[in-house]
């Protein structure tokens, strides 16, 4: 999986632009979390970049970032939580999940084609 480093509050809206085009997916991981490192595994194992060439993959490490975090939990409407993953598609977010919930399959049936 070819992660892009979400760092910096300027990257949401290069987020809301590419959305309009392609789905954007936002991984946010606690690197101190062994639930968020089962579910980050979890999906690079199951993702299969043929399936998801119009997927551009964002991840966000909480701890480095946890304003930012919870700016885009603010933007979206969605309620913090670590491991979270969320789907942008055409400015909104469209599908979220959180935990070990955040599985390959369920991401693929919530993706807009």
């Amino acid at each position: 999986m070819n992660w892009i480093d979400l760092k910096n509050e300027t990257q949401l809206d290069e987020i809301q632009r590419e959305s309009e085009q392609k789905t954007v997916l936002i991984f946010k991981h606690s690197t101190s979390c062994s639930i968020s490192a089962t579910a980050i595994h979890r999906l690079e194992r199951s993702w299969k970049p043929e399936e998801m060439q119009h997927v551009k993959a964002y991840y966000l490490d909480l701890l480095s970032h946890r304003n930012l975090s919870r700016r885009i939990a603010d933007f979206y409407g969605v309620t913090h939580e670590s491991p979270q993953l969320l789907l942008i598609e055409k400015g909104a977010c469209v599908y979220y999940a959180s935990h070990l919930g955040i599985s390959y399959p369920e991401i693929r049936k919530n993706i807009l084609q």
